[in-house]
């Protein structure tokens, strides 16, 4: 089966579209001229900011004139994950999707559903005269997963809808009504290095499940960051290599699947054996929650490196095993809902630092600020340098919302069962757009998606088809 023998037809065409243009987070350029001459072409007004955001307007549709308007929101930017065996330029080559029974799938890296189902349903509506609607404001943001900057730079006096459909969520029976808020918290960590002889060693700890940081953080899923931590913190007891270089993750927000760590030894054999020991200890250990583990253990070449000293690497083996990772707090209030956790997404080595970002979410403000100045505790008995930023608000639930009640009522005719309703914990654009917009009714959907942020990741083809029936139905009766 083709793309194009999918339906609905024209939501697969972008969708393929948007597969095929390089659009990870921070590459924003290029789907932003593909969204530009998408309006250009179709006569439909448009705004594009600095930020590469771009807001398209649609006119009511006959009969709706008077209808208060509407926004229709997703984000533009992907996360960029390949396996290890994938040699693919995110920079200069798009996505390979292919078709797998009822799902998309993407060979050997991530999908990019998440967001970019949502801008190819809302590019098909903007190009239908079919449907009915009231005016559109169909708002594109940019780098919403590295910190959701699109969103937080947007010019919300452009704006003049004061309900939202925002289409980034990932469960087809469940209307998103509220959401965490969040920040990244960089830590730098001064070091210094000096000169040693003796064999490089790279050890890399692979093959875990990985996630998204908010909707799977829960799942027991096991950071490399965290486990390289607990293989370090073993093997300078019973070893003395120098640590050269750390490395794992590139994103904040996504559970990290595989970090590397070099050393320089003097005695390889000696070295190999007790590495070996302790990581098929830790495989042993780990493989009800992540069968698929592996390590890694390879030797290059005999000469002079420059490691990190005893004492700065007493001070890593510290804070990759004090410092949190993962669900700290659950919601007293919303069975089953994670309220408060961190995940240590970034992790590399400068020539004077090392670099350690996480992601934080919570949806308190307070338990948020307390979790930043925990982090900041620590960081100040050892002048770490630090820095938040990408700070996002929660959105709060809106017990009088119209549009929630349009949603349902929608679900329940076209399904005959009625709809979930749910907080999460991930973070959703929502929250920012409702500070730009005072008393904003919003609700957040989106089809049925697996393993975002990872190679696994997965779009159900028959859910977007209900999905896309359910947002039409709704808006047909935003009267």
């Amino acid at each position: 089966m083709r793309f194009d023998e999918l339906n609905p037809k024209r939501v697969f065409k972008y969708f393929e579209e948007i597969c095929h243009i390089p659009h990870g987070s921070g590459d924003m350029k290029r789907i932003a001229d593909y969204c530009e001459a998408f309006a250009m072409a179709r006569g439909l007004k448009y705004h594009r900011d600095g930020a590469n955001n771009i807001i398209i307007y649609k006119s009511a549709s006959k009969g709706y004139e008077n209808a208060d308007p509407i926004i229709l929101q997703g984000h533009l930017d992907m996360v960029c994950q390949k396996n290890d065996d994938i040699t693919k330029d995110f920079l200069t080559e798009g996505i390979e999707p292919y078709i797998d029974g009822d799902f998309v799938r993407a060979k050997g890296t991530t999908l990019g559903a998440d967001n970019g189902i949502a801008v190819s349903m809302i590019l098909a509506i903007l190009e239908s005269n079919e449907y009915e609607h009231p005016a559109i404001e169909a708002v594109f943001t940019t780098d919403e997963e590295t910190g959701m900057y699109g969103a937080a730079s947007l010019d919300y006096s452009l704006l003049s809808a004061k309900r939202m459909i925002n289409l980034d969520a990932e469960e087809d029976d469940t209307v998103t009504v509220s959401c965490a808020g969040g920040s990244n918290f960089n830590i730098k960590i001064p070091l210094t290095r000096e000169k040693r002889t003796g064999d490089y060693v790279n050890v890399t700890l692979k093959g875990l499940i990985g996630g998204h940081s908010g909707v799977e953080i829960h799942k027991g899923r096991i950071n490399s960051n965290v486990l390289a931590g607990r293989f370090l913190n073993e093997l300078i007891q019973k070893s003395d290599a120098s640590l050269v270089n750390i490395s794992g993750g590139d994103k904040a927000n996504a559970i990290t699947r595989s970090t590397s760590l070099s050393f320089c030894v003097e005695d390889i054999d000696g070295f190999n054996a007790i590495a070996t020991d302790i990581l098929d200890s830790i495989k042993m250990a780990i493989s009800d929650r992540e069968p698929q583990f592996d390590y890694e253990i390879e030797t290059s070449c005999n000469g002079v490196f420059e490691p990190i000293t005893k004492e700065n690497l007493k001070v890593l083996n510290l804070a990759l095993n004090i410092l949190p990772d993962g669900v700290q707090q659950m919601s007293a209030s919303s069975d089953g809902l994670v309220e408060t956790s961190l995940n240590m997404g970034i992790l590399y080595t400068e020539p004077d630092h090392i670099h350690m970002q996480y992601a934080l979410r919570s949806n308190k403000l307070s338990e948020l600020e307390y979790l930043e100045k925990r982090l900041l505790v620590f960081s100040d008995a050892f002048d770490f340098e630090v820095q938040t930023d990408g700070k996002y608000p929660a959105w709060e639930y809106n017990d009088n919302s119209s549009l929630q009640s349009l949603y349902k009522e929608a679900y329940k005719r076209l399904n005959g069962c009625d709809a979930k309703v749910a907080a999460i914990h991930a973070g959703l654009e929502c929250g920012i757009f409702s500070s730009g917009i005072k008393d904003l009714d919003c609700i957040a959907i989106g089809p049925l998606m697996f393993d975002v942020h990872t190679t696994s990741e997965r779009l159900s083809i028959s859910s977007t088809a209900k999905t896309f029936a359910l947002i039409l139905d709704v808006l047909k009766n935003c009267k």
